[in-house]
């Protein structure tokens, strides 16, 4: 078994019900991880304003991780640390380790959210780089990874790929002057559906085993929310010679990833929605370890490595600093980096980062399915096909998901739906033309704030 296969959870009669919700907080074993997150206030979602003096308190419902994580409090701290390092000894911050600071010198900050990284994808410390942002990052690892041939030149991708991966995609295409229409292959669901099922993504595989040079899925697809099988299909497309890469956006820091005993050849992520680093936080790259082998046997100056475009930052620090432009790099990931990378990104990333070293992927996986789980039994409670103005178009096999329903609304519904919710202290994502992206987080969601949820979306459809 890959993915933790626990059962289905089932709930009995009166879980829809407040009370029943507050004991499954009471019994929750990481429900002390909420303090550790500041929950933006009902008070200021409505005025748009800056926390100020005498505005209530009260939480808002935050469900919003899927689109951008809510603050970590370890960032005030993170933060003020490396303000200190940097007004304290300037320059010498690169080099020099300070007490009591949770950062280490600058030079090695890079290597400090790898480390934390790795545990969160399932890889070694040095298949994993921090740097850049997830569109830099793929572009970066197609360079690398995508080399056409005359008879394998096309690139296989999800039907509704986010723009980042279409656009890279299009782009590298482009760039080795072939027509992108022609080597985009685009797996889609069958009419009606929304859920690709994994026999047809083998089944385009099996089509392209001959002019495929490059399979590249989302590991969570950002619209349905559904959760590919990413060992199944990796070892498959391997096997008739594509190479495989993931986009984990939104699999980050959202379910169980071992992308070294799975082996993939590459993947880019954001850390920015279930990762809680920030807007626009310094994102990450897994490149295998097959993949990151320096080979000096030919001599040191001819080093034999997977071709990639380079930069300073990648090479070794042993020679870093000798400036001869003979280029040595770093065995790993770390050999794909380019430039000295923003030390106030890193700062936030590594105090994101310290709230999961607490933890394990594992415990995290086991309470989102509960959490989830609850909130589709509480949405379909009571519904019938016939009269329900909503389907959810996530799967509803808890292993085919994260922690995101998609729920859609009939025409017309969705921008009365979202301000209702919006008006209530609720924040959830909406993407046209009818769906309403609902994601429950097990670091800093209850399950109390899962039934108050569908109390006020149930409210809002009966109203109209």
């Amino acid at each position: 078994m890959i993915y933790t296969k626990a059962p289905k959870p089932v709930f009995p009669a009166e879980a829809a019900s407040l009370e029943y919700a507050a004991l499954l907080d009471a019994a929750d074993p990481l429900r002390g991880f909420r303090d550790q997150f500041i929950i933006p206030s009902k008070a200021n979602l409505a005025t748009k304003k800056l926390a100020k003096p005498g505005l209530s308190s009260e939480p808002s419902i935050y469900f919003c991780g899927n689109s951008l994580g809510i603050q970590p409090k370890a960032v005030s701290k993170y933060m003020e640390a490396q303000l200190d390092t940097w007004s304290s000894i300037g320059v010498c911050g690169h080099f020099t380790d300070l007490e009591d600071s949770p950062l280490k010198q600058w030079q090695l900050l890079a290597e400090q959210a790898a480390a934390s990284m790795a545990r969160v994808v399932g890889a070694a410390p040095e298949e994993v780089a921090a740097m850049g942002t997830l569109t830099g990052n793929l572009h970066l690892l197609l360079a690398s990874f995508y080399k056409p041939t005359g008879t394998r030149r096309k690139i296989l991708m999800d039907w509704k790929a986010f723009p980042s991966d279409h656009y890279a995609i299009e782009s590298h295409i482009a760039w080795h002057g072939l027509d992108a229409k022609e080597n985009m292959v685009l797996i889609g669901p069958d009419e009606g559906q929304y859920e690709i099922s994994t026999e047809k993504i083998l089944s385009y595989i099996d089509k392209h085993a001959e002019d495929g040079a490059l399979l590249l899925l989302p590991g969570i697809q950002y619209y349905t929310g559904q959760l590919f099988d990413i060992p199944q299909i990796t070892k498959y497309a391997k096997a008739r010679n594509l190479v495989v890469g993931w986009d984990l956006a939104h699999a980050y820091g959202n379910v169980e990833l071992n992308m070294h005993d799975w082996n993939v050849d590459f993947a880019a992520w954001c850390t920015y929605k279930y990762g809680n680093a920030g807007p626009g936080a310094m994102g990450g790259l897994f490149v295998h370890e097959r993949h990151g082998k320096v080979d000096y046997s030919a001599g040191e100056d001819s080093p034999k490595f997977r071709h990639r475009l380079t930069g300073w930052y990648g090479g070794d620090r042993s020679v870093r600093f000798k400036m001869d432009n003979n280029f040595k790099p770093i065995p790993g990931a770390g050999g794909f980096q380019l430039s000295n990378p923003s030390v106030i990104d890193l700062t936030c990333l590594c105090a994101a980062l310290s709230v999961f070293d607490q933890t394990s992927m594992t415990n995290l996986r086991q309470k989102s399915i509960k959490l989830t789980a609850y909130l589709e039994h509480l949405l379909l409670k009571d519904t019938t096909k016939e009269t329900c103005l909503f389907e959810i178009i996530t799967p509803s096999d808890p292993h085919a998901r994260g922690a995101q329903l998609s729920i859609l609304l009939k025409p017309g519904l969705l921008h009365t739906v979202s301000d209702r919710l919006q008006n209530a202290g609720i924040i959830c994502d909406k993407r046209e033309p009818g769906v309403v992206r609902v994601a429950p987080t097990p670091l800093y969601n209850t399950f109390s704030e899962v039934f108050k949820f569908v109390e006020v979306f149930k409210g809002a459809l009966s109203s109209l």
